[in-house]
């Protein structure tokens, strides 16, 4: 979206209290999301960034007659206090001492009597019931009907019309009546009559379609509902074109996106039903049935997608063949530019540097599109965790600076998200010195052996302990699951020291997860290595069942930032396979002169 002047985002949020004024709200809630809970959303969504102008993944406001305050995490906490500069909004840094939670903060603030108005299609049912625990005896009263800031944007992009189109059975060797199997003995172990579904990743990944309507993201607005002998897809006509006689010849019924409230209304109260109170609507959950009995938990959707097929993981090894050579060309051009006068000429910028990377992306027969936004971010934007550069904030490469690159890519082999920083000419003492504190968390998770059963949550401070030995930490997660061709960030498996949630999900064999610790200096630079990694078995003894990982990304790190005395000889080691397994597989896709220098970089760091 077209960011504007802060006057602008003060009119903007002056013109919404307004409308509350009409609608009889003293409090207004804008979440970040859409109607499904999506992490990124299209441009008809963005209320938040509408108000706010903070365009980042996640953010969520408060807006009162007197106050508007913006929540959002340690990813972007640099990046909002930019963006809010001037516009009156307050940062409320989530997780920091001192600032209350958005319930907190409403218990604090909000009177008897008083009212939280919000458009409970973009608000989770969990969120919605966090809110009425924490304001119980305050006599506060919900409107959970008010689109307000549609109210004010005349201009609202309209919701996206894009087809939904069908993915082919040798991706992922799971066809949707398998699927359907597999979810339908989830519902009849836990007594279910009635599965409603309406996390947009999860119903792609059931009905074996990708769509166009989240940039970045290959999903399609919709919602299911399964029963024991039936299944309807709820999906604008229009979208549904191309995949319909595929649902319908598996026995799923295609109808009106909107019908599905209707529909609800309609089901007998004794049946069971079942669905992700954090995933879901409150307009939805207020379709059901009053007395229904319900289950409150995630789908079997989203557990069984979490853990790929072994044909998943075998495409999104070559995937990364694919892409790890498309970065590595990216990294040897800018080892070239030291000294040069196209750098020198400041011709070399942020944004120069991601449409040449994504050239080289499209080569691929089977690239789709960017999986996410590309930062490429230089020199002080490093330490602006989810930096996204775009015409107003773009700057020069410049010598003896860091650069840090974190990108990722759509294929049909699937999904790629992988970061190196890099530095052009002579890095300092100090960048060496935590480049290699990264480097040593990053293969110190990745390394890791460790008991069936065993927690993200366990296997975080892997990655941080070189770090905190230095007095050093990274505010945000290690590492996130990723998709086969759907949402670069998934669930339900994660690493992170973070609240309880998917970290305490035990890993199993198949699920894809990143391994992405960093370093942030405001000012200075960022630094972060990331690679994809896949569980997998290791050893079985009569203690039990051992797991580990296998690294997907293929990617050369960069040993002009490696300080080889902090490394122990066992560290080296890993390095150095790696390297040898990076040259093997990507050294056809070099022209001579890359693979001259690609032998360089990944030839052996000492030799003992």
């Amino acid at each position: 979206m077209k960011r504007y002047s802060a006057d602008e985002y003060v009119k903007r949020i002056e013109a919404l209290r307004k409308e509350m004024i009409t609608a009889g709200t003293e409090f207004y809630y804008v979440p970040g999301g859409d109607f499904h809970m999506s992490e990124y959303v299209c441009d008809h969504f963005k209320c938040r960034e509408f108000l706010s102008g903070f365009d980042g993944s996640n953010g969520e406001m408060i807006i009162s007659a007197d106050g508007a305050y913006l929540w959002t995490d340690g990813r972007y906490f640099i990046q909002a206090a930019e963006q809010l500069e001037g516009t009156g909004i307050e940062l409320m840094k989530m997780g920091e001492p001192g600032v209350p939670k958005i319930s907190e903060f409403l218990k604090e603030h909000m009177n008897a009597g008083q009212t939280l108005g919000f458009d409970g299609r973009c608000v989770s049912g969990g969120s919605f019931g966090r809110l009425k625990e924490a304001l119980a005896g305050k006599e506060i009263s919900y409107k959970t009907d008010l689109d307000l800031v549609g109210n004010i944007w005349s201009d609202r992009p309209a919701l996206p019309d894009g087809k939904a189109w069908l993915l082919e059975k040798r991706f992922t060797n799971l066809t949707r009546a398998e699927k359907l199997a597999l979810v339908r003995q989830e519902m009849e172990k836990a007594e279910c009559d009635v599965l409603i579904i309406a996390s947009l990743d999860d119903i792609a990944w059931l009905y074996q379609f990708r769509g166009s309507d989240i940039e970045y993201n290959p999903v399609t607005l919709s919602y299911t509902v399964i029963m024991r002998d039936t299944a309807t897809l709820y999906m604008s006509p229009g979208k549904a074109t191309d995949i319909r006689a595929a649902l319908e010849n598996d026995g799923v019924t295609v109808r009106d996106y909107e019908d599905i409230f209707e529909d609800l209304g309609t089901l007998d109260e004794s049946l069971t039903v079942w669905t992700d109170i954090e995933r879901i609507n409150v307009k939805v959950l207020d379709s059901i049935p009053v007395n229904a009995n319900r289950i409150l938990r995630w789908s079997p959707a989203f557990t069984l997608k979490g853990v790929k097929t072994e044909t998943e993981v075998e495409n999104e090894r070559s995937a990364h063949i694919t892409d790890g050579a498309a970065l590595t060309k990216i990294i040897c051009y800018l080892k070239g530019l030291h000294d040069s006068d196209e750098l020198k000429e400041g011709k070399v910028t942020e944004l120069s540097i991601a449409s040449k990377l994504l050239g080289y992306r499209k080569e691929a027969e089977d690239f789709i599109e960017e999986s996410f936004a590309p930062i490429i971010a230089a020199g002080p934007h490093g330490a602006i965790i989810h930096y996204e550069p775009d015409e107003t904030t773009n700057v020069p490469l410049r010598d003896n600076d860091i650069v840090l690159m974190d990108t990722g890519a759509q294929y049909l082999r699937g999904t790629t998200d992988v970061t190196r920083t890099v530095v052009i000419g002579e890095p300092t003492e100090k960048m060496k010195t935590l480049y290699t504190a990264v480097l040593k968390g990053n293969i110190a998770l990745s390394s890791a052996v460790f008991k069936k059963g065993t927690s993200g949550r366990r296997l975080d401070i892997l990655a941080r302990k070189p770090l905190w030995e230095l007095g050093y930490d990274y505010n945000h997660g290690t590492g996130h699951g990723v998709g086969f061709l759907l949402n670069v960030h998934e669930g339900p498996q994660n690493i992170s020291s973070g609240p309880s949630g998917m970290g305490d999900t035990p890993f199993v064999p198949g699920m894809i997860t990143s391994d992405e610790p960093g370093v942030y200096l405001e000012g200075e630079f960022g630094i972060r290595t990331e690679n994809m990694i896949v569980c997998v078995p290791k050893d079985s003894t009569e203690f039990g069942d051992f797991y580990g990982f296998e690294v997907l990304t293929l990617v050369p790190f960069d040993r002009d930032l490696i300080d080889t005395e902090m490394l122990t000889e066992e560290e080296i080691r890993i390095i150095d396979g790696y390297h040898r397994c990076v040259y093997e597989e990507l050294c056809i896709f070099m022209d001579e002169n890359e693979r001259k220098w690609l032998a360089e970089t990944t030839r052996p760091l000492i030799d003992f």
